[in-house]
């Protein structure tokens, strides 16, 4: 039986823009799927996968395809449009990163990242969101939790936190006090590194909003947070730039060990 493609409209996003041209050329040079394959040395299904927007090209192979085609920089300069602007599918999208993550570092001053929260924590944050279906959203966010955790120790976890979240008791005393215990059974995991930025670290580059690098096999990318929204990031250079951001976060955190004992402290309030 044929393959049938999902429908893809290039106006949708400058990734599917991109897509939708990988596709356009090819067959207009009347190449096949196995053709092109070759001259960017990935399988016939990786080609196919590009074309309909499940898998985004990288910088070389766009190169290759440049030189090949005898279309100058086209693509090259097609993939860094479409890794700037706004792109309406990247929550989908940084899903399917994280599926296929090995390492996730992660940094948030305002709330305990998702992975790390009980259900009841996550429900105080639900109810105040701007969601219609409170309980889809939460039926999402627990999902998401799940599949984190089934991958056991195959998916190496950093996260840093900043004092201010132990000292928010969101949801009140008792969902604050099950949720710091969560965190230290948490952090005695073997694949997962757990620390605090106390408030005596001062000033740290954290203050602009949440920090997310989603190691892969082949490559790094990441995610910047903010208010009402974020990007994702996919570019090499940036990816980088956001990596020694993240590090430079780190150096103000304390160690792990002193981080529990700061959480400890902490769950001594909410008793």
């Amino acid at each position: 039986m044929p393959i049938v493609r999902d429908p893809l409209d290039p106006k949708i996003s400058m990734w599917h823009f991109l897509a939708f041209c990988l596709r356009f050329w090819r067959e207009k040079l009347g190449l096949s799927l196995t053709q092109c394959g070759e001259i960017i040395g990935v399988a016939r299904s990786t080609v196919s996968n590009m074309e309909a927007g499940r898998r985004r090209p990288q910088d070389d192979q766009m190169r290759l395809l440049d030189k090949a085609y005898g279309t100058g920089v086209l693509f090259q300069v097609l993939l860094w449009f479409a890794r700037m602007a706004h792109d309406p599918d990247w929550g989908r999208q940084i899903d399917k990163y994280e599926e296929e993550a090995v390492s996730i570092k992660s940094y948030h001053g305002q709330v305990i990242p998702l992975v790390l929260q009980t259900d009841d924590y996550t429900w105080a944050y639900v109810k105040t969101s701007h969601f219609k279906d409170l309980d889809a959203t939460m039926a999402r966010r627990v999902a998401k939790k799940k599949a984190y955790w089934d991958k056991g120790d195959a998916l190496l976890t950093w996260t840093l936190i900043d004092e201010a979240v132990l000292m928010r008791p969101a949801g009140g005393k008792e969902v604050m006090r099950e949720q710091l215990e969560h965190l230290l059974v948490m952090a005695d995991l073997p694949h997962v590194s757990l620390r605090v930025i106390p408030f005596s670290s001062g000033e740290h580059m954290g203050v602009g909003g949440s920090v997310q690098i989603i190691g892969l096999e082949d490559r790094d990318v990441a995610y910047s947070g903010a208010l009402n929204g974020g990007r994702l990031i996919e570019s090499p250079g940036e990816v980088r730039e956001l990596s020694i951001t993240f590090d430079r976060i780190g150096v103000k955190a304390a160690s792990e060990e002193a981080s529990r004992e700061i959480i400890k402290r902490y769950l001594e309030m909410y008793r």
